[in-house]
């Protein structure tokens, strides 16, 4: 097939899908990213695409222009407002595939918007993170054309799975994941900082692993501590989409907003 994909956001998802893509038999992946502007850091980044065999795009409108799925990939604080934008530039029969973690009520949001202009979109809910599976993590989909999209990205490599026809289903089901995730994270920290001030973190393993057995304490404390270091500040963002989405319902959403400060806090300490 002769497929033609755009990028709007070249960060962590970004790179590493529009390099796999190209490697998997894309006719062409264009990408643009605010930073491409930027004169401190845009050059070496525009210089990365072109290494992978992504052609790096002055606009959002180039990325865009010819292609049959745009990806929207960037932070979800800017979800709709990037979905807005592109609305008018999408044509009839073209996808935005919108995988940034935002809530069902945003995605709702920015569905109507660009279906209003005629554009079709898919939300996509990536459900691991994107390092070891890269572009073959899983991710479920949904709207109208979620199965569409599937049809046309999961033989370059992608795993799409349509879980719903309505716009916003998927997104809750990777919220609700995020809740539990994010949270152990967060709670995991203090507990092995804790029992490390005290020098008990064998007791205190030894204790949780008797309560959940199939549960390696000591490794998962190295390896959730590891990732909110590094993926912090992201995972923040996601979880103050997940509160967005207890106050839609009109839950508290206290729990979730400190589980977002925890991991800000960790991720910048």
């Amino acid at each position: 097939m002769t497929i033609r994909i755009g990028f709007i956001g070249y960060g962590e998802v970004g790179t590493t899908f529009a390099a796999d893509l190209v490697r998997n038999g894309a006719s062409q992946v264009a990408a643009f990213d605010i930073l491409f502007v930027d004169p401190g850091g845009g050059g070496a980044l525009q210089e990365r695409a072109r290494a992978d065999g992504v052609v790096p795009v002055a606009s959002a409108a180039a990325a865009v222009d010819g292609a049959d799925v745009v990806v929207s990939a960037v932070t979800a604080d800017v979800t709709e407002t990037v979905a807005m934008a592109l609305a008018p530039l999408l044509r009839p029969g073209q996808i935005l595939l919108d995988v940034n973690s935002a809530s069902p009520a945003t995605k709702r949001r920015a569905a109507l918007a660009v279906e209003a202009g005629g554009g079709a979109y898919v939300e996509g809910a990536v459900m691991a993170p994107v390092a070891k599976p890269r572009l073959a993590v899983p991710i479920l989909g949904g709207g109208p054309q979620a199965e569409q999209a599937a049809a046309l990205l999961n033989p370059l490599g992608m795993a799409i799975r349509p879980v719903a026809t309505e716009h916003g289903r998927a997104s809750a089901m990777k919220l609700c994941r995020s809740i539990m995730i994010k949270g152990l994270e967060a709670l995991i920290v203090d507990c092995a900082r804790a029992a490390q001030s005290w020098d008990v973190e064998a007791e205190v393993y030894g204790s949780l692993g008797d309560t959940f057995p199939s549960v390696d304490w000591s490794e998962l404390a190295v390896l959730m501590a590891g990732r909110v270091r590094q993926h912090g500040v992201r995972r923040a963002a996601e979880m103050r989409e997940a509160a967005a989405m207890l106050a839609d319902l009109g839950l508290d959403p206290a729990l979730c907003r400190a589980v977002a400060d925890q991991q800000e806090r960790i991720a910048r300490s």
